[in-house]
């Protein structure tokens, strides 16, 4: 596994136009889910913009068209083509067709989608817990499922967003689907942004021989998002409150893409796998959640915990 370690030219407020800037992407194919809002839209305009065909892979397909068409006008003419394919990450059959019909190699995969801490419970029609299944077991099912094509493009990288809300619970193997334990919308967050970053661990141990990169990021307190469309205000309001939710410095939404677009496109880090970035560098490892707006939890890249989570998710997943 490679460890290159990037510059210091990118940090915080770098934007995705800074860290794509002079990247040339044509002949490249892209995929990157959650394409109808925030950062998703902004990832693949940046993309496309270097000349990536991008795919946008979201669940209501008329907004995504929408999307598409707006970015189509804003973009120069030399930027890359851009898709609408429907995917639905809490449905099986959605993400099966999404695979199935994807043909030729595939370059960058942007694991983007996402949902966070709806108040009360909610579970998959196969009876998982509905939080977990998008933003983990969904991409797994994707990601997995695109890997002969990643592997035949032949340097690709895939990137997974995970957040600051991973240091809310470490993956609880023994009641992944709140059977046993009271439902508790952020620590539901918390394992489900803890089981995206052992993804990229896993992933990067099993796939550094097909030439596939894989990392996580946490974009950054990005307001203009619909990532908190099933919150209940209050309960956040009271959460921050009582200390025990503490938030980075706002970005802008061409601030958050940053660390993602760095990853998917940027040359100062290749070959780098398995690992957690925030702020375009490599995040500092983190004791406990105290006070904590920055930094990863030690139970996020365990390699053992990567390996555990890969045997149970595809078993749901089967």
């Amino acid at each position: 596994m490679s460890t290159p370690q990037t510059p210091r030219t990118f940090g915080a407020t770098s934007t995705t136009a800074e860290v794509i800037d002079g990247v040339d992407l044509h002949g490249r194919r892209a995929v990157v889910t959650g394409a109808s809002s925030g950062i998703g839209v902004e990832t693949a305009r940046a993309l496309a913009a270097a000349g990536a065909d991008v795919t946008l892979a979201v669940r209501d397909t008329d907004a995504g068209a929408r999307v598409a068409a707006r970015l189509e006008a804003e973009l120069p003419p030399s930027s890359g083509k851009l898709t609408v394919g429907r995917l639905d990450l809490s449905d099986r059959s959605t993400v099966a067709a999404f695979v199935a019909a994807w043909s030729g190699p595939l370059h960058i995969l942007v694991n983007n989608a996402g949902v966070m801490a709806p108040p009360e419970i909610s579970r998959t029609a196969d009876g998982r817990e509905w939080q977990f299944t998008v933003n983990h077991l969904g991409h797994f099912a994707l990601a997995t499922g695109l890997h002969p094509v990643l592997a035949a493009a032949n340097g690709a990288r895939v990137v997974s967003l995970s957040s600051i809300g991973h240091l809310f619970s470490p993956v609880v193997f023994d009641d992944l689907d709140y059977r046993y334990r009271p439902y508790d919308p952020w620590t539901s967050y918390g394992q489900s942004k803890s089981a995206t970053s052992l993804f990229a661990v896993g992933a990067a141990e099993r796939w550094a021989d097909d030439g596939i990169t894989t990392n996580a990021v946490m974009p950054g307190n990005v307001g203009a998002t619909s990532l908190g469309r099933n919150m209940d205000p209050q309960q956040v309001a009271a959460v921050i409150a009582a200390g025990e939710l503490a938030l980075p410095p706002e970005k802008s939404v061409e601030q958050g893409a940053a660390t993602s677009v760095l990853m998917a496109a940027s040359p100062t880090v290749e070959g780098v796998t398995g690992r957690y970035y925030e702020d375009c560098a490599e995040a500092k490892p983190v004791a406990e959640r105290a006070g904590t707006v920055t930094g990863v939890a030690p139970y996020a890249l365990d390699r053992d915990n990567a390996a555990r989570l890969w045997t149970v998710s595809e078993a749901f997943i089967r």
